[in-house]
């Protein structure tokens, strides 16, 4: 395969079937004589020296179909022609077919034909050649191995043992296997039809599912605005209940809140009584404004006038009293009238010293009034309405109310004491109806007594306190 070129056609042999088609190839030489091997590029010279050899036994088995092909392209190239089945087999080739060029496309065709038919490009150099021999050789141990391995099992098997049924047990078991095939044919067919069944069913599970998972988001939704529609009720409801409770606290203390008391405060500023912070009363020291006084007098008249109007016409109002701001005025029962304001002169003052009788004998009669009402309600006697200070037609408490002939300091004090028993009577009328509840200060009537006694004790007090001061 090295040489530069080939002189000598080579031998072809062909049977006269032509059941293996074969090429002869020139004999290599060893590569230890110094000749290189041939490169894979394409084909090298071969030596002048070996033209002359004839090529021994060196050839390339071709399959039927391959030979054939390489005979029709040699053909058509003008390369080497296989023999026909009726020539000789070692006849040698044609003169016109020798040549450089026919060996070389012989060659390169063995070549390709051996790379297909072994899967490892042709030629091989030495190295390559002794890896694959190699390869070869591994593979042919393995596969001793393996025939070693077959070649024991069979052994042990042909040791073992065999239990060979007889042909009625054989009958009798198929018989038993084919009818436990049917069992479970028929088992397989009721299994087939409980899984249909089930995906049925579980397609309707899947349907009820998901209607299920519709009204579940629904009642989410309705049940989201429900909670929504409670918090704003409920807000609206707490905030309703703030306001009730506003309410009822401002309404408790409205009830707390004595009108007639408010409108009408009676205390007292040292020796004098007042009614609205105006003194009733004079002293030689000090002498008050008639316009205060009359303020005074207008004020009481209002507070007597507006309680004995309530308990018309139960309360027999004979003496009326004609509230008219600072200039008050009483009317007797014959329809006299007499006026209750100054400036009045201290030796002549019998209308104004009348006016003021009459109001006394007025306050009388609702204080006696007011015990029968305590008398009818099955209140006990000692518990009934008395007025702190006894009144006697112009006496209170042994102190005249008249001006004329009278010291200013008697007449001060019975105008005190007077104030005193008015709003005693007060007391007493915001706690027996319903013009006002009773203020904070008395909560029941039956506490009355006790407030007014703690209003006449201050005033003792403060009569006490004056007179050590006059008298240290």
């Amino acid at each position: 395969m090295q040489g530069s070129s080939v002189h000598g056609a080579g031998n072809v042999l062909a049977s006269t079937r032509m059941d293996h088609s074969f090429v002869v190839l020139p004999k290599q030489k060893s590569p230890a004589q110094g000749i290189p091997p041939r490169p894979r590029g394409g084909p090298t010279h071969y030596d002048t020296s070996t033209s002359g050899k004839a090529m021994e036994d060196s050839f390339v088995v071709l399959p039927p179909a391959a030979a054939s092909m390489y005979k029709c392209e040699s053909a058509s190239d003008g390369g080497t022609h296989l023999p026909s089945s009726g020539g000789s087999p070692n006849g040698p080739l044609q003169p016109n077919n020798s040549g450089f060029h026919s060996s070389i496309t012989v060659l390169k065709r063995a070549f390709d034909i051996a790379t297909t038919q072994t899967q490892v490009e042709q030629p091989l150099c030495l190295e390559c050649m002794r890896v694959l021999s190699d390869k070869l050789d591994k593979e042919v141990e393995d596969v001793n191995k393996d025939i070693k391995a077959y070649e024991a099992c069979l052994q042990r098997l042909e040791g073992e043992t065999r239990d060979v049924m007889s042909e009625a047990d054989f009958l009798r078991e198929k018989l038993k296997i084919e009818e436990e095939e049917r069992r479970l044919e028929a088992a397989i067919e009721e299994t087939e039809k409980q899984c249909v069944e089930v995906n049925a069913e579980l397609k309707e599970l899947e349907l009820k599912s998901k209607r299920f998972k519709d009204m579940e988001e629904r009642y989410w939704h309705e049940f989201n605005n429900f909670q929504f529609q409670l918090t704003r009720h409920q807000e609206e409801r707490d905030a309703i209940l703030a306001k009730i409770e506003v309410s009822q606290a401002h309404l408790e203390f409205l009830k707390r809140t004595n009108v007639l008391n408010d409108a009408f405060p009676i205390w007292h500023d040292g020796e004098f009584g007042t009614i609205n912070n105006f003194r009733l009363g004079r002293l030689p020291k000090i002498l008050v404004e008639w316009d205060e006084i009359n303020a005074a007098w207008g004020q009481a008249c209002l507070l007597l006038h507006t309680m004995a109007q309530y308990f018309r016409p139960k309360f027999p109002y004979r003496i009326k009293i004609l509230p008219m701001g600072s200039y008050p005025r009483i009317m007797d029962s014959n329809n006299n009238t007499y006026e209750l304001f100054g400036p009045v002169n201290l030796f002549w003052s019998t209308r104004y010293d009348k006016a003021m009788t009459l109001f006394l004998t007025c306050l009388k009669d609702f204080a006696e009034f007011a015990n029968s009402k305590d008398q009818e309600n099955n209140i006990p006697p000692e518990k009934c309405f008395k007025l702190p200070y006894k009144i006697e037609n112009d006496r209170v408490e042994n102190y005249t109310i008249t001006q004329s002939f009278n010291k200013q300091e008697n007449w001060t004090k019975a105008l005190k004491y007077t104030l005193c028993d008015l709003k005693w009577a007060l007391y007493w009328f915001v706690g027996n109806t319903n013009f006002q509840p009773l203020s904070a200060m008395v909560s029941s009537p039956a506490e009355v007594p006790a407030v007014s006694s703690l209003y006449t004790k201050q005033m003792t007090d403060s009569k006490s306190e004056s007179r050590s001061k006059s008298n240290p």
